[in-house]
């Protein structure tokens, strides 16, 4: 049988918690029955700097219940560092872990097919959406053009996998090894290299609460996801520069062959767009050039990418 952890990050999610708690706890105790995961496998929250009931209501889960524990970090870290939180904390504590988002939009009922990949010899296994139809179509359009130009960026990605994934203890320890601050995890793990397979499922309605990915939130991840393990923007400014280049020299061409042969008028619209135009170029160019050194700035500091303000376990 498999010890199995789930690792649940939480921001403010009092709203749904205890409902999602209920659910995870029912759903353990049937893979236990059935023999597919161990009685000490545990439901472990993190809680990313709530500033709600959140973390209440976890202590409140762990004295009513030992399957739950839960991680409190001393300040918000961004959903992303709170779940690397859980998986390097419970690495070595447990075969595999599964990450899941506290609003179980995810369904639960591929955890039974997850772990059976994993015994099977699968490293990861992704959750994968089978369709979006609960999407509205401006929903759907931009999460499928977020997967879609993260893998032309060079970020390659599993498409319409978020956050929902098995990771075996051996994946993790392979995981850890990966000290960057800057991180996408959706983009890591294939980085990893085992073997590895997809569940397909559909995802839910959110019960209660607020989307904490909005299309703000979703457009400065794919921006992290590119400037994290791709320097193709970088790339794009230079071609962009060669063919601004190219066009200089064709018009510098023009302008002499108009001059000698009398065409030539003074103008200022031509002068002023050029102006304008190369510009532009210029600050955008060192705008990408500024946001990867920015990330170079961040990562030469090494600051902890979270810290543990308490651990709720046996």
């Amino acid at each position: 049988m498999t010890k199995l952890y789930l690792a649940i990050p939480c921001y403010n999610e009092e709203e749904v918690l205890r409902d999602s708690a209920q659910k995870l706890s029912d759903k353990f105790s049937k893979m236990m029955l059935e023999g597919k995961i161990t009685d000490d496998s545990k439901i472990v929250f993190i809680d990313d700097g709530s500033k709600d009931k959140t973390w209440s209501i976890i202590s409140d889960l762990h004295k009513e219940n030992p399957v739950f524990q839960g991680i409190k970090l001393t300040r918000n870290r961004g959903h992303q560092n709170a779940l690397l939180c859980g998986l390097i904390t419970l690495k070595d504590k447990a075969d595999a872990v599964i990450s899941i988002d506290a609003d179980l939009q995810d369904d639960i009922n591929t955890f039974d097919e997850m772990v059976e990949k994993y015994e099977n010899g699968c490293d990861v296994v992704y959750g994968v959406r089978s369709k979006r139809e609960t999407d509205t179509f401006f929903k759907r359009f931009t999460a499928e053009a977020f997967y879609k130009i993260l893998n032309k960026m060079g970020a390659k990605v599993i498409f319409n996998h978020a956050d929902f994934r098995l990771m075996s203890k051996r994946a993790l320890n392979a995981f850890a090894e990966y000290k960057e601050t800057n991180i996408f995890l959706r983009g890591m793990v294939p980085l990893i290299g085992y073997k590895s397979d997809i569940v397909t499922y559909e995802r839910f309605e959110r019960l209660a609460g607020e989307s904490k990915y909005p299309l703000k939130k979703m457009l400065a991840l794919a921006w992290e996801g590119i400037t994290s393990l791709s320097i193709q923007p970088i790339r794009m400014i230079t071609g962009l520069g060669a063919v601004v280049f190219a066009a200089s020299i064709i018009m510098i061409i023009y302008s002499l062959i108009s001059y000698f042969m009398g065409f030539a008028v003074s103008g200022w619209a031509s002068i002023l767009c050029s102006i304008w135009a190369i510009g532009g170029l210029q600050i955008l160019a060192i705008g990408v050039i500024g946001e990867y050194i920015g990330k170079i700035y961040l990562e030469v500091k090494r600051r902890p990418r979270f810290i543990i303000e308490e651990f709720l376990e046996d």
